[in-house]
């Protein structure tokens, strides 16, 4: 059975809740799932999953939520090659903040593309200003990537 790692960077739980949402959808899909809080380099590194989903939410002036700082910190330092890794990403944000709106997100897929990881679709941006819970707009666009990437093995 191929594994799945959902990588979650929050600060109130809204990128968790999209995690936890979207778990059933994979395990449907024939994935075992795996949720990791505290994510670390070593859980998109050395071929442990066959596909990574980062839910990430944008905190402040477009920085990345406490709890995943030190993750981006080790990528950064490290600087795995990550040809090996195929990605999706859900980025939580605000509008209202302007330029900074998904910034953890546009960031961290900045940064695993320079890795060179490769991003299936398009990464799913969640606005806080028109989607009060983010699971509403997650769970249909995890349905669609999953036809979409062809990743159904069940």
């Amino acid at each position: 059975m191929p594994k799945l790692n959902i990588l979650v960077g929050t600060m109130y739980g809204g990128a968790l809740d999209v995690a936890e949402q979207v778990k059933p959808l994979f395990e449907q899909a024939g994935y075992a799932v795996t949720i990791h809080e505290q994510p670390s380099v070593d859980d998109i590194v050395g071929g442990d999953a066959d596909l990574v989903l980062f839910c990430v939410s944008t905190t402040g002036s477009g920085d990345f939520p406490g709890s995943f700082v030190p993750f981006v910190r080790n990528l950064r330092e490290k600087s795995p090659t990550l040809t090996s890794l195929r990605y999706g990403l859900i980025a939580l944000g605000d509008s209202s903040y302007g330029d900074t709106f998904c910034g953890a997100g546009r960031a961290l897929d900045e940064l695993l593309v320079d890795h060179g990881a490769t991003r299936l679709g398009e990464r799913l941006e969640v606005d806080a200003m028109e989607t009060f819970m983010a699971d509403d707009a997650a769970v249909p666009w995890v349905e669609e990537w999953i036809v979409a990437q062809q990743l159904e093995v069940a």
